[in-house]
């Protein structure tokens, strides 16, 4: 998908920087573009923002600034006693949003949660090629091999069958990458012979219609008026592409910006008493992190990837990078969310302990590599080129000397899955407040050449994480995670540095905006005064 093909379609809305005159125009400075408006096809906060967030509905949804999940399209649900058949009664009278090319004859209903989650399951589905889709996130979840059948049982009741019990299935119910589309939509652009548009110019129940996207510019939204929770507050909703933190915050100051996202760090002490700016913050479900490609040499030796852990000091990460707001990660989860162990203990800065273990796995002069640089800022990492730098000079203290490598984002995110990497900086976000929902897409083995970019294989973690997920008790679900975390702990596919964080910096205009736990930014039930 290239969203080059996607046309303005609000004429009203089309000219030069939005005035912030209309005292509803909400305008959200990002950092980047979206790499799709299509929440199916894409795995990123930026583009779930600029998509999910705002135009389409799931069957259940998280509640606003909170890990719990309430009914949405779905108005209820019941599960078998077996726990393999969930059944679902879905909310009547929810509208279809229109464009200039689609405008719907009909409600809502069972059809078209069939076509959104058959197009990702079903590989004859008419859709399931469309815009070259590999549907990332429906995969890192294993939901081809948990669902068994999507059936409709009649227009306003759907009935999702599994092969076996999951555990987290209604809050991964509640993610991005489920989101509802409409079938008649689908099937009208299959017609006329242009299917990739559902994926372009998207038409969901949200409560902001899509009304347009000027390459590297801005999205631009208007409220849903006939939105089913009834119209948000704000009417016109623009996401400005900022690239520039220091000119964000700026455009912040000059009212020109009413959100803002990835302050620099640097800025943050200056915004807490900033007389123009809300500061809003909170722990960031996250995790920054290095991995190693352990399927190559010399990564593929436990002591080489130990011995880079104990060389990097993540204290002076935490003070130079993160500016003090965040804290070091010695495991995957974040230490908010169930199932953390926090009886692990970290590996200390150790140099010579570090060359100890180089000399023990054969390399006593160290060795060359590459070192990728994540070429974006996201929410676990405010700064990961200086990260890449630290790491790089603290490396060669023990004779690694690591040539700093980066790639456009989109390709980064291509060479990684396929192989390509030799180690690398990334970030991870939760998306359902579930431990399963990191370690599962992070480690697993069967999302190697997906979101597994340590291409870590172990018959021990899979089967701890599979036997997890099949279990109702959470507090035994706990105690396997924490096991799991002691196993990523002694074969160290990654290096952990960080859980930031997360800052929302907001104009004094902005009322009752509340942070995702997830750190997606969703505005429905945000307001602006007068």
């Amino acid at each position: 998908m290239k969203l080059t093909k996607l046309t303005l379609i609000a004429t009203a809305l089309v000219g030069s920087t939005v005035a912030q005159a209309a005292d509803k125009t909400f305008i959200n400075c990002v950092s980047r573009s979206p790499s799709g408006f299509s929440p199916a096809l894409v795995m990123d906060g930026i583009s779930y923002n600029a998509s999910s967030q705002q135009v389409y509905n799931r069957l259940v949804e998280f509640k606003r600034g909170s890990t719990e999940i309430e009914p949405a399209l779905a108005e209820s649900w019941e599960v078998s006693e077996d726990g393999l058949t969930y059944t679902f009664k879905l909310r009547k009278g929810v509208k279809f949003h229109s464009n200039k090319v689609f405008n719907p004859s009909r409600d809502f209903n069972a059809d078209d949660v069939v076509f959104s989650f058959n197009r990702q399951f079903d590989p004859n589905h008419p859709y399931h090629k469309v815009s070259n889709a590999t549907y990332p996130y429906f995969k890192a979840m294993k939901f081809p091999d948990l669902l068994k059948s999507v059936e409709k049982v009649d227009d306003y009741t759907v009935k999702i069958t599994l092969n076996k019990k999951d555990a987290t299935f209604l809050s991964s119910l509640g993610m991005d990458f489920i989101s509802i589309y409409s079938a008649e939509y689908a099937d009208k652009m299959l017609q006329a012979g242009k299917p990739e548009t559902i994926d372009t110019d998207p038409i969901g129940t949200g409560p902001f219609v899509f009304a347009g996207y000027q390459l590297d510019q801005r999205s631009r939204y208007l409220a849903n008026k006939d939105y089913w929770k009834g119209k948000a507050d704000i009417d016109r909703l623009v996401f400005e592409i900022v690239p520039d933190a220091t000119t964000r915050y700026a455009k912040l100051q000059a009212g020109s910006c009413d959100l803002i996202d990835f302050p620099n760090a640097t800025d943050i002490a200056k915004m807490k008493t900033d007389p123009k700016v809300n500061l809003l913050s909170q722990e960031g479900l996250n995790i920054a992190y290095v991995a190693f490609n352990t399927e190559k040499a010399p990564f593929d030796n436990v002591k080489v990837r130990q011995a880079l852990n104990y060389a990097v000091d993540k204290k002076a990460i935490i003070d130079i990078v993160y500016q003090g707001a965040g804290v070091a990660a010695k495991n995957p989860l974040p230490p908010t969310i169930w199932g953390y162990n926090n009886a692990i203990k970290d590996d200390e800065y150790n140099p010579e302990k570090a060359k100890q273990l180089l000399a023990e796995a054969g390399y006593p002069n160290g060795f060359e590599t590459e070192l990728w640089v994540q070429p974006v800022v996201r929410a676990s990492n405010p700064n990961p080129r200086r990260m890449s730098e630290i790491i790089q000079s603290d490396w060669e203290k023990i004779g690694v000397k690591a040539k700093l490598v980066t790639y456009e984002w989109g390709d980064y995110i291509k060479r990684t899955k396929a192989g390509e990497l030799t180690a690398g900086t990334y970030g991870w976000s939760g998306d359902n407040g579930d431990p399963d929902n990191f370690l599962s897409p992070l480690f697993g083995s069967a999302n190697i050449g997906n979101s597994n970019y340590a291409r870590f294989k172990n018959a021990e973690l899979d089967a701890l994480l599979d036997k997890a997920i099949g279990l109702s008790d959470k507090g035994e679900r706990a105690k396997l995670y924490e096991q799991a975390q002691v196993l990523l702990k002694e074969q160290a596919p990654w290096i952990n540095v960080a859980h930031s964080i997360n800052f929302a910096p907001t104009s004094k205009r902005v009322i009752d905006y509340k942070q995702s736990p997830f750190g997606y930014t969703y505005l429905y039930g945000t307001k602006l005064a007068d």
